[in-house]
């Protein structure tokens, strides 16, 4: 019996082991932390070995092979020594890839991801399929996988995901846009991070489908390097495209995909506005084609969608005061998406855990629409350093409701008050839900 150590034991690590027992493995999961009472109760039923804060060596090192939550890096001293003795390390998505035939369709980049894989799955939900969410977003895919029968999958995948999958076949793959974010697992090496990225690409035959954003400098120049196999679909603002997506001279969405039947909609029919979405829009738009999606239900599907919680989310509007709620800005190109959005004066709440940003490139945008900058985190030098000499006004906060409260006092009728923190949130909070859960909370009670 094959023995499957699982690193890691919070959705996708659970739903591992679920998997890995019901094919017969032997299976044993470590956590270095505490696991959650609902992860615990699914272990005890399923009769699954496991431990928490500690990771037993004589225990993970006997595994035939191991599956690592894409939160621990591979240079952790426990991952190098599975190296060093030529144990297999593989992520979640792998592993459960290996048990389904059903058509996956993978998304990746370093925004827009979450908000395109779920405009995915509202389309082909609409649209009658029968179709199972997960990676990086919704439910975890090897669980899926051992309890459901999907013929589809929309799957979100990171790069430490991708990082960790070698067999795997996307049927069709979406490369977004590759900007510098979590330099700080790649040898801060922009080169390193693309590369993963490209991943997704990996195993594809040409009966596959690839994708991408033909305005994103980065992707265009890695393409040139690369040996697509899969039938590519270029998608575009700037250019017309054969197949693809792009905007026609009637400043319209024209979709198409097999050179008769081309789908239009207008910018203004679009449920996500800003011309970040117009591209996620696309990105949907041409796998709803290539899925044999009705053009009825395509067009319905992009005007309906409602957008996640933490995305640009509006919580409310105090004395004419306005709040919005972007904690899933968690890189500096998310934040500069959301400045570029907004039409009023902003009071900016930025900060927390910094994975080598440059802030140099939100300059120009702070500059023209930002009168004030609250630091949300324990460490703001670098922010404080990057535009003392741009913004007139930065504070500090050590909370939620610090932060809320100091915006409320510099607000004036007609601002906009922007949590869109362009770094990770662990110092304060316990993920990027809790930090926009609480401004949430801190707003409304105003």
């Amino acid at each position: 019996m094959k023995r499957l150590v699982i690193l890691g034991g919070g959705e996708s690590g659970v739903g591992s082991a679920v998997l890995a027992q019901k094919k017969g493995f032997e299976v044993f999961l470590s956590d270095k932390g505490k696991l959650k009472d609902k992860y615990k109760n699914v272990l005890s039923k399923y009769g699954i070995e496991w431990e928490e804060e500690k990771h037993s060596e004589h225990l993970v090192l006997n595994a035939d092979e191991v599956v690592k939550s894409p939160g621990i890096p591979d240079t952790a001293d426990l991952v190098k020594a599975l190296k060093a003795k030529n144990i297999p390390v593989i992520s979640e998505i792998e592993f459960a890839g290996r048990y389904t035939t059903a058509k996956k369709i993978c998304i990746t980049g370093s925004n827009g991801k979450t908000t395109t894989t779920l405009l995915i799955y509202h389309m082909m939900q609409k649209g009658g399929f029968n179709v199972g969410l997960g990676g990086n977003v919704g439910k975890s895919f090897a669980m899926q996988v051992a309890e459901n029968d999907f013929d589809y999958y929309v799957l979100e995948l990171s790069s430490f995901q991708l990082d960790g999958m070698f067999e795997f076949k996307a049927d069709i793959a979406i490369l977004l846009n590759i900007t510098p974010d979590h330099l700080d697992r790649y040898d801060y090496k922009l080169e390193n991070y693309a590369n993963s990225k490209f991943r997704i690409i990996q195993n594809q035959t040409v009966n596959d489908a690839f994708i991408y954003c033909m305005d994103d400098e980065e992707t265009m120049k890695i393409l040139q390097s690369k040996k697509i196999n899969a039938k590519q679909y270029p998608f575009s603002i700037k250019k017309k495209v054969e197949q693809g997506a792009f905007l026609n001279e009637n400043n319209q969405l024209e979709i198409n995909t097999n050179n008769t039947n081309p789908l239009f909609m207008t910018i203004q029919e679009l449920a996500l506005q800003g011309k970040h979405n117009i591209y996620n829009s696309m990105a949907a738009g041409v796998t709803g084609k290539l899925i044999e999606m009705r053009k009825e239900s395509i067009r319905e599907s992009l005007s309906d969608f409602h957008n996640i919680d933490h995305r640009l989310e509006l919580v409310g509007n105090v004395h004419g005061i306005e709040f919005i709620n972007d904690s899933k800005a968690t890189n500096v190109n998310s934040t500069w998406y959301a400045l570029e959005s907004m039409n009023n004066p902003v009071i900016l709440i930025l900060g927390g855990v910094d994975k080598g940003n440059d802030y140099s490139m939100l300059s120009d945008l702070v500059k023209e629409k930002v009168k004030a900058i609250i630091c949300l985190g324990t460490d703001n030098k670098k922010i404080i350093k990057s535009f003392g000499g741009v913004v007139e006004t930065i504070v500090e906060a050590k909370s939620a409701k610090e932060a809320v409260a100091q915006a409320y006092k510099i607000g004036k009728k007609g601002d906009t008050v922007l949590l869109s923190p362009a770094c990770a949130s662990f110092d304060l909070f316990e993920n990027y839900e809790d930090r926009g859960t609480q401004f949430k909370q801190a707003v409304r009670a105003l």
